[in-house]
């Protein structure tokens, strides 16, 4: 079996480069063409001209807040997306935010297949998905990269924990995608019933962190994980291969590392903000701000490929957070205290007792209502599709230094 998905993993850098900037020019133009928001944010600009990355890096980055605001005013993508409702859009997803993002019906779409193939996935084999399969795009990421493969797949998505056991027990699959800590939670109800997982052999994780102790208790299982680094908004951006080395990045992606919240490139090696630009014709987010943190590593990976490689998620740039694979934004939780006028301060507490994220809610009140607690989770719940414990304390008690979002997880 072939160890390299293709030969453009293993093409010199310079090749690679030349290749990649030699596309940009077509794809400024078509998105200046096609895409009304585009053409506003880069009027002026000479397309012809964005043929390397000094001239990319001149363009302005685009960030999630800003995506977010003209879709509001201009649903469904903000005039960002070259295409419309038909045969050419597949379909379309909503994030929480609320985000939408457009799927075509091309094949691999989200590019996943490439990530897949690094981890071991073959044609043939089938992949128990994991991944939520309604509102936000994951489950349909990677089936489709599963599916370039040759792979089957049961789309067994998030919830109903056990039936999903019984359905690894029967079903045999070689290989399991979604979030780390939920194939944590498959593995030991397995062990509780009594019934057999031991089919599978292979993970792809991605969505929240992945710990040295979850990878580890996976290893003694013997199944080989690996990660995929991905958002809703872009599709793959980078993979981990089997030498663990760092993520390598997506052949078909240009990744800057800029200053947190501004434009300027960082020096190599240095920690940033990861700035992506795709070629996806349909949806062409050019120099996209994905808020999460990482740096280059240097040199080229042992296994062969020649791609840049980062040193995977290094944290936010703001105080947005990713639980259980769902991202959840400073603005909800605002959002969310501004029905409850008795509520003065709020702060939302993310910790990973035991590898497990937990949430919870802490709430300056001046009179305790139990009722008040119950009608929070529920609307946490609904605001952010994850479930959260609720405590009403004293007003006085959360510090008052503009935190909305805490994130006190610990990972090694």
């Amino acid at each position: 079996m072939p160890h390299h998905y293709d030969a453009l993993e293993t093409r010199h850098p310079a090749d690679r480069e030349a290749a990649l900037m030699a596309r940009l020019p077509a794809h400024v133009a078509r998105a200046q063409a096609m895409a009304p928001a585009f053409a506003e944010r880069l009027r002026g600009i000479d397309a012809a001209a964005v043929r390397s990355r000094a001239a990319l890096a001149r363009l302005p980055v685009l960030r999630k807040a800003d995506l977010l605001a003209r879709q509001r005013d201009e649903p469904p993508f903000g005039g960002y997306a070259t295409a419309a409702w038909g045969p050419e859009m597949a379909r379309v997803f909503v994030s929480p935010g609320p985000i939408s993002e457009p799927e075509a019906a091309r094949r691999d779409y989200w590019r996943m297949a490439r990530a897949l193939h690094a981890a071991g996935l073959r044609r043939g084999m089938l992949v128990h998905n994991a991944f939520s399969y309604h509102f936000t795009p994951a489950g349909s990421m990677l089936e489709s990269g599963a599916h370039a493969i040759g792979c089957s797949v049961f789309p067994a998505g998030v919830g109903q924990t056990e039936m999903q056991v019984q359905a690894i027990a029967s079903l045999r699959p070689h290989a399991y995608v979604g979030t780390p800590s939920f194939l944590r939670i498959l593995l030991e109800k397995a062990d509780e019933m009594g019934l057999d997982c031991g089919s599978l052999r292979h993970a792809v994780v991605s969505g929240e962190a992945f710990p040295a102790a979850t990878r580890q208790a996976l290893i003694e299982r013997g199944i080989a994980s690996h990660q995929v680094y991905a958002t809703a908004d872009i599709g793959a951006i980078a993979y981990e291969t089997p030498a663990h080395d760092g993520l390598v990045v997506e052949e078909h992606a240009i990744v800057e590392i800029v200053e947190p919240g501004g434009d300027t490139l960082m020096p190599e090696g240095e920690v940033g903000e990861v700035v992506v630009t795709t070629f996806n014709p349909t949806y062409p987010l050019i120099r996209f701000g994905t808020g999460d943190l990482s740096r280059v590593l240097p040199g080229l990976s042992p296994c062969g490929r020649t791609n840049t490689r980062l040193a995977g998620w290094l944290g936010r740039a703001d105080q947005t957070t990713k639980v259980r694979g769902m991202f959840v934004h400073p603005g909800q939780i605002t959002a969310l205290a501004r029905r409850f006028p008795e509520l003065a301060r709020v702060r939302l507490v993310v910790d990973n007792p035991n590898g497990y994220d937990h949430m919870h809610l802490q709430c300056e009140v001046t009179q305790h209502d139990a009722g008040v607690a119950e009608q929070l989770a529920h609307a946490l719940r609904d605001l952010t599709r994850l479930r959260a414990e609720v405590s009403m304390v004293a007003p006085g008690t959360l510090a008052d230094d503009g935190r909305v979002i805490e994130d006190r997880r610990r990972y090694d």
